[in-house]
């Protein structure tokens, strides 16, 4: 029994990376019932693959007309189908949103791709720091000297899935009251310049200098950055409020009459400087306990090991075990219907018969399409 908010939604995902799968793991975390289309013959999954946890898999050859028709009577069963491929891929499938939305009216198909469906780089390739390259994210990341990827989560997670996620439950509900699905189209792109809507208004009203490490959420700020500590470990810092910048000063004994110009541009690398000598005079541990959990704005720096043993995350079970994989638990969280991890990353083809089945194929269907090739034969004793 699937468990979440989102219990009964029924939604196809064609297999792809990167962004595709974790939008996948995170409707299903919340309880949507998803069914993956591999491709036959591929790999076995690994407990390692977390962003493919909790759905059901069904392998099938794409190139075979019985497994485009088994795609389709899967759409016309669901309520949303989201895919990654490049523009018009789907299309040359048979696979595409005209035909489908023909198919199931209701539909709601969600294109996950890093340009979009159209402009001038729709058919390039990319990966997600080229992505938020065009947006301006990429630009105000990094060191004075050179831009840094921000890992990919800009880009193909923030930008990419939960846009895709966002977009494909607004498009159920507006199917639900209308009784017409619709395409998302989904660009990394267009996801990474939307979370930029802040400092693009930051720069319309002067607040934000086209220059990395000279404004205040940038590293710019000696209130606003990391330190390395006596052990070599790191903090962070952000106390940007005045009766949060007080309490840093009290906390770190700092009683020089610099510090007084918290907002004055011009002092502040002197000012890092100079806090970044008193924290290396304590290891991680001691400023821990000496800011953590006040109104300092302040937390340890942790590595993946270190931040599923740290007391908040232990506290509030932020992280769990999955056979043996520690990974994050499902967010965010439901007071009445809370989601669950639904399932260990599924192995290819591990629910041919099961999943459609359920999905409304009858043994006669299943064995057919057996017998065409376009499904994994049965396994013999």
């Amino acid at each position: 029994m699937r468990q979440g908010p989102l219990s009964g939604l029924k939604v196809v995902e064609f297999a792809g990376i990167g962004p595709g799968p974790f939008c996948g793991m995170l409707l299903s975390d919340l309880g949507a019932d998803v069914v993956r289309i591999d491709r036959k013959g591929g790999g076995r999954g690994s407990p390692a693959d977390i962003t493919s946890r909790g759905r059901r898999s069904v392998a099938l050859d794409l190139k075979n007309p019985a497994s485009v028709e088994t795609c389709l009577k899967l759409m016309e069963k669901a309520d949303a189908v989201f895919e990654g491929f490049r523009p018009g891929v789907m299309e040359r499938l048979g696979l595409g949103p005209e035909v489908a939305l023909k198919r199931n009216p209701k539909l709601v198909y969600g294109r996950m791709t890093g340009w979009g469906q159209f402009g001038p780089y729709a058919q390039a390739a990319g990966h997600d720091m080229n992505y938020i390259a065009i947006t301006g994210a990429l630009h105000a990341i990094g060191t004075k000297d050179k831009p840094v990827p921000p890992l990919n989560l800009v880009g193909d997670f923030g930008g990419g899935a939960l846009y895709l996620a966002f977009g494909l439950l607004a498009g159920v509900i507006q199917a639900r009251e209308t009784g017409k699905g619709q395409v998302v189209d989904c660009a990394m792109s267009d996801g990474a310049a939307s979370l930029m809507a802040m400092f693009y208004g930051f720069k319309a009203s002067g607040m934000w200098k086209e220059e990395r490490r000279a404004n205040m959420l940038d590293g710019g700020a000696h209130f606003y950055d990391t330190y390395q500590c006596k052990d070599g470990k790191w903090v962070s810092i952000g106390s940007i409020e005045p009766q949060f910048y007080a309490l840093l000063l009290e906390k770190t004994g700092i009683k020089d009459p610099a510090f007084a110009a918290q907002m004055d541009r011009g002092q502040w690398d002197s000012l890092r400087t100079k806090l970044a000598e008193v924290i290396a005079t304590k290891t991680q541990a001691e400023w821990t306990e000496i800011m953590g959990a006040t109104d300092v704005c302040f937390a340890p720096v942790l590595d993946l090991d270190e931040a599923p043993r740290h007391p908040h995350n232990v506290a509030r079970e932020t992280f769990v075990e999955v056979a043996g994989v520690v990974q994050p638990a499902p967010a965010p969280r439901f007071s009445a219907t809370p989601g669950r991890i639904q399932g260990p990353p599924p192995a290819i083809g591990a629910h041919d018969v099961d999943a459609l089945t359920e999905w409304g194929f009858s043994k006669a269907d299943i064995e057919s399409l057996q017998a065409s090739g376009a499904l994994a034969a049965p396994a013999t004793a």
